[in-house]
């Protein structure tokens, strides 16, 4: 006998299902063929585990119908674990299992995280955070602003070596795991591209904050390892640290377009909660680069200075 369970559900079309018998536990994707592809989740799954990584092993395939019978992680998240006394033990284990992934890296077998990749992500800025959720509109003069920014940070984030990009490597799709931790979910979408994306995905995460003062301990951390792998970091941490600063720009920016336009299109208003995390994130960027700073004057014009936002997990 079987018994069947919601598992999960994201913020796409699929959904997951988990399938419990005498033996094991087992995942049960869910993934409408008229608004999702099973084949690059596929692809992706085995090609990070073939690298190290602990992805699900795709147990069974029906393609055509949209299925997968998937192993099970259980359902504890990084979010659900991480405390004070647990994190530095979790984002250690996360480092390393990144560094296996982008150590895995060769071109051409992801698609390319591209300038106009990178520049329709930042577009959702303007379209739904700014003219949907805020209402606002842009004249020549905020046009401009946007304009002369996106420029920068693309010249910044196109620069930066290249390597596999999760694309999504934060708190909840990392879950602990017994052995090998962590079981690493959510990865369909992953390119090649820049390779502080992923750093700021977990470091900066839409989800859950840290002190600055811990939060580049672990970046360091990953610096380090990443040099010792061999890895193609920039070879002097402060630049390796810009990087990573303005792929957070662009990936925040991104974030708040995308959060918004799953409030107003998709009715999902908890991702509401969220935003003012990643506002905190992008402000303070934008105030340590003064080629940022006339974006952070059009957000304090359109939007307000928002109360400071704490330590949270």
């Amino acid at each position: 006998m079987t018994d069947i369970e919601v598992a999960s559900a994201d913020a796409s079309f699929r959904s997951y299902y988990r399938a419990r018998t005498a033996a094991a536990s087992y995942i049960v994707m869910d993934a409408p063929p008229s608004h999702e592809d099973c084949r690059p989740y596929v692809h992706v799954a085995r090609l990070f585990r073939a690298a190290g990584a602990n992805t699900p092993e795709v147990l069974a395939e029906n393609l055509a119908e949209g299925f997968l019978l998937l192993t099970d992680f259980g359902s504890t998240t990084y979010q659900a674990a991480l405390d004070e006394a647990s994190a530095d033990a979790l984002y250690r284990d996360a480092n390393a299992a990144l560094v296996k992934i982008q150590a895995a890296s060769r071109a051409g077998e992801l698609p390319d995280y591209d300038a106009a990749l990178l520049g329709r992500e930042l577009a959702l800025f303007p379209d739904w955070y700014l003219g949907r959720h805020l209402a606002v509109e842009l004249d020549a003069r905020r046009r401009g602003v946007l304009d002369q920014a996106f420029a920068a940070i693309l010249a910044n984030n196109l620069a930066q070596p290249r390597v596999y990009v999760h694309r999504d490597w934060h708190c909840r799709n990392l879950m602990v795991t017994g052995a090998d931790n962590p079981g690493v979910l959510d990865f369909q979408d992953a390119v090649y591209g820049p390779v502080t994306y992923d750093l700021v995905s977990i470091y900066k995460d839409a989800y859950v904050a840290w002190e600055e003062e811990r939060v580049l301990d672990w970046v360091i951390r990953y610096w380090e390892a990443a040099r010792r792998a061999g890895l193609p970091v920039r070879p002097d941490f402060a630049d390796f640290y810009r990087d990573f600063e303005w792929m957070g720009v662009q990936r925040h920016l991104k974030v708040l377009g995308i959060f918004a336009r799953l409030y107003h299109r998709d009715g999902k208003a908890g991702y509401l909660d969220d935003m003012p995390r990643v506002l905190h994130y992008l402000r303070g960027a934008c105030e340590r680069y003064a080629e940022l700073r006339p974006l952070l004057g059009l957000l304090d014009e359109v939007a307000g200075k928002p109360a400071e936002v704490g330590y949270t997990f």
